[in-house]
């Protein structure tokens, strides 16, 4: 499901009922207002439904789930109080199936694996380690990832995500020798011009939290040469 509605607003719709919005983020983007100031996406899809709909008064959008600012990809927001807690369990128990990808210099050791690590966050750094055996206050991280194109100089990963912790892909990518491309935090030796990072939530499936059906969603990449070459 690859449609996407374009408005004023720039924002790339992916799916929208009474319920939920679905939208593609932008690289740079931040999901939910922080001490930046930045306006966030929240702000913009409240905007959008405002301006959509014609309501008067405040908007409701509750947020489900994020994405680090130098990502792209899928964003699933609430658009009722009725479904914002069932969108929050279905995250909260990994019901939802993440497909990611991720674009890294260096070939893996293999052309698929599963990878487990044990994650300790570092706040005041806003980064998390990844050691092989448990230490502690760590949690464990699997991921599965798997080789599905040969770039010029990059390969393209398609990642898997079992468990949701912070930073867990860019941190267990760089683990094995990967770091993803822009990714200066965890290993990448240059930054990219926009402040991106080659990460990209491409893919996401759930079950409606009122309709009781299921949602398959696919999120274009980012509208550059890169990202480009991978769209197979």
């Amino acid at each position: 499901m690859e449609k996407i509605i374009s408005n004023k607003t720039n924002l790339q719709v992916l799916y929208e009922d009474n319920h939920i919005i679905v939208v593609n983020k932008r690289p740079g983007d931040i999901v939910q207002g922080d001490k930046t100031g930045d306006k966030p996406l929240s702000e913009v899809v409240k905007s959008y439904l405002k301006e959509k709909h014609n309501k008067p008064g405040n908007v409701y959008l509750g947020v489900v789930h994020r994405l680090d600012r130098p990502t792209s990809g899928i964003v699933v927001f609430a658009k009722t109080s009725k479904a914002l807690p069932r969108l929050n369990k279905l995250f909260q128990q990994k019901e939802a199936e993440k497909t990611y990808w991720a674009i890294v210099k260096n070939a893996p050791p293999k052309q698929a694996a599963t990878l487990t690590h044990f994650l300790k966050r570092n706040p005041k750094q806003n980064k998390s380690y990844a050691h092989i055996k448990e230490v502690p206050d760590s949690k464990r991280a699997v991921l599965e990832y798997r080789v599905l194109k040969k770039l010029n100089n990059y390969y393209l990963l398609e990642v898997d995500l079992h468990t949701g912790r912070h930073h867990q892909i860019r941190s267990q990518l760089s683990a094995i020798g990967c770091p993803i491309k822009g990714d200066l935090k965890y290993g990448f030796d240059r930054s990219n011009k926009d402040a991106s990072i080659h990460l990209h939530a491409r893919e996401l499936k759930f079950i409606h939290p009122v309709k009781k059906e299921e949602i398959h969603l696919i999120a274009p990449p980012p509208d550059k040469v890169l990202w480009n070459n991978c769209v197979i």
